[in-house]
């Protein structure tokens, strides 16, 4: 799939608007990214996946966290609620969306490793400052941008 962020270039929704859930997975004063298998590009991202119609928003975040990392949540915090219409996804199907991104501060139970997962080519906990020089995935660099400059507020862009 392709992501697009304020792209004039960007293919025009095809489906209804999608809500999704991202998970900004902390340890230790890092935070969990990964390169998606079905991203054509060369980009990192944040946990994450859309809410199903009979799932709770807690309910999505803990199975997309478990699918994703094999990782258990421990304690969650809603960061920010990101629904600029220009984030929009491109599917190997053909459906272009846009979506609203719930994100949410995690913080899983234990030191277990995470674990790669079908939709996982690679994952890694990096410092901010790492965070900060990755190639991103178009519609998740405001959540990292927003997360890099977090003032303790509650995001809504």
């Amino acid at each position: 799939m392709t992501s697009y962020y304020r792209d004039s270039e960007a293919p025009k929704p095809n489906v209804s608007r999608r809500i999704g859930v991202t998970a900004l997975i902390e340890r230790d004063g890092t935070i969990l990214v990964e390169h998606r298998a079905d991203n054509v590009a060369d980009e990192w991202a944040f946990i994450g996946g859309g809410l199903g119609d009979d799932e709770s928003l807690v309910g999505a975040l803990h199975r997309e966290v478990r699918e994703e990392t094999g990782l258990e949540i421990g304690h969650a915090t809603l960061f920010g609620l990101f629904s600029d219409p220009t984030r929009i996804i491109a599917y190997p199907d053909g459906n272009v969306c846009s979506f609203v991104s719930i994100v949410f501060r995690v913080v899983p139970v234990g030191t277990a490793k995470a674990t790669l997962s079908a939709e996982s080519r690679e994952m890694r906990f990096v410092s901010r400052r790492k965070l900060a020089t990755l190639e991103f995935w178009p519609t998740q660099r405001p959540i990292r941008d927003a997360y890099l400059s977090d003032d303790g507020h509650v995001v809504v862009a």
